[in-house]
Order: C-alpha cells, then sequence, then structure tokens
C-alpha cells in the first residue's frame, strides 16, 4: 500500500514535467520463484563464511551466531502460520546459516574469538526478547521480538566489525542483503508480516558490509583520534 502511494506521488510529479508513468497495475514485481534465487545466493555466502572459520582466518563471535540461527528460525515458524509461504525461505536461510557457522567455529581453535561480558549482556536481552515472542498469541508481535532479539544478537557482531574488522568475512553479508532484496521485490502482499524481517535483514547485513570491507570504524575512529590530538596541541 505505501509503494502505490508513493508511485501515485511519482506520476503527479512526472506529469508536472510532462511525463507519463504507467500506472500501479501495469508494474509488476519480479516473479515470487526469485526468492529461491535468493536464498541460494545467500546460503553460498554462507559457505565463505564456513570455510574462512574452518581457516581460522574469520573468527565469529558465538554469542551473535548462535542467537542469529535461534530468532530466525523462530520468525520462520511464526511466518508459516501466517501463511507466508515462499517468502518465508529467506528467513529460514538466515537462520540456518549461522548454526552452521556456529557449529564449525568449534572445529578450529584459532576460530575462537573472545566473549565479553557485552556480549552476554546483549545474548541475555535477546534471549529476553525470544522469551517475549513465545509467551505472546499475536502473530506480529511475535515478529516484532524475534528481531529485537535478533538484533541484540548482531550487536556484538556490529562492534567486533567495528574495532577489528579483519575477523569478519563480509560475503556472507552480502550474500544476504541479495537473498533479502529478492524476497522484498518479489512482495506481491505489502504488510507487516511479509516485509518485517526481510527489511531488518537487509538493513543490518548493509551496515555489516561497510563495517567490515572498508572497514569504516578504524577509518572514523582514526579521523576522531587525529581531530583529538589537534584540539588538545
Amino acid at each position: 500500500m505505501v509503494g502505490r502511494q508513493v508511485l501515485a506521488c511519482l506520476r503527479r510529479q512526472a506529469l508536472v514535467i510532462g511525463v507519463r508513468l504507467p500506472v500501479p497495475e501495469q508494474i509488476n514485481m519480479i516473479d515470487e520463484r526469485f526468492v529461491i534465487l535468493g536464498a541460494i545466493v545467500g546460503f553460498i555466502g554462507t559457505i565463505s563464511y564456513l570455510r574462512s572459520t574452518i581457516q581460522g582466518i574469520t573468527k565469529p563471535n558465538r554469542v551473535s551466531w548462535f542467537l542469529w540461527a535461534l530468532a530466525p528460525l523462530v520468525a520462520f515458524v511464526a511466518e508459516l502460520r501466517q501463511g507466508v509461504g515462499i517468502y518465508s525461505l529467506m528467513t529460514f536461510t538466515v537462520g540456518f546459516g549461522p548454526f552452521c557457522v556456529f557449529i564449525v567455529s568449534f572445529l578450529n581453535k584459532k576460530s575462537f574469538w573472545k566473549i565479553t561480558k557485552f556480549d552476554w549482556f546483549c545474548g541475555a536481552l535477546s534471549i529476553i526478547g525470544f522469551v517475549l515472542w513465545q509467551i505472546t498469541k499475536i502473530e506480529n508481535l511475535v515478529i516484532i521480538f524475534s528481531i529485537f532479539s535478533d538484533g541484540m544478537a548482531a550487536v556484538p557482531t556490529i562492534v567486533k566489525s567495528w574495532k577489528a574488522p579483519e575477523t569478519e568475512n563480509y560475503k556472507s553479508f552480502l550474500a544476504s542483503i541479495f537473498n533479502s532484496g529478492m524476497t522484498l521485490l518479489a512482495i506481491k502482499t505489502w504488510n507487516f508480516a511479509y516485509y518485517a524481517f526481510p527489511v531488518y535483514i537487509f538493513s543490518v547485513c548493509f551496515l555489516l558490509v561497510i563495517l567490515i570491507k572498508f572497514k569504516l570504524g578504524k577509518i572514523i575512529s582514526k579521523a576522531m583520534f587525529k581531530q583529538g590530538g589537534i584540539l588538545d596541541s
């Protein structure tokens, strides 16, 4: 519905400059089967992360990856109950992939990342979110709590990617962007149950790719350090 309102606004603006846009009924989203392609690409990205973890190059935060597996898989069940269907495939893959990463992280001692009190705190908040969605009977609230739980689980890895991007692998998150993007483009029924989790996954993975690939955290920290030095002098 929001998409139609935005399109209507664009059509009015286009008419002002003499351009005629097609009416909403003439604009088709991509075939819903592209969701399957997105899921495949997403898991290929996970395979890259698994390989670098086994090699000891990537050091996953086990708090994040365990809870990243838990939250989407429960959200997947909630989506199935609401009849989301094929669009829930993305939610399943972003849960199954982290479960594999969590298991593989025990195969190589070099893949270990020291868990801090802050990580446990975020994990506790994530568990609280998990409990809340288990006791609620409203399916949309289940999805909200699952996003909250998954988001709190992401915080330790976001902080880790800010401080030590070299211990992460951006390809898995980049693939998840593609996965969630395909899901969003294939959605025909724009209600909360359909788009909430894909929008969340797209957003958090986009942030992680920026932090890991471009080492944004280190760049900002270095700039702030230099600025602080200039002010002190």
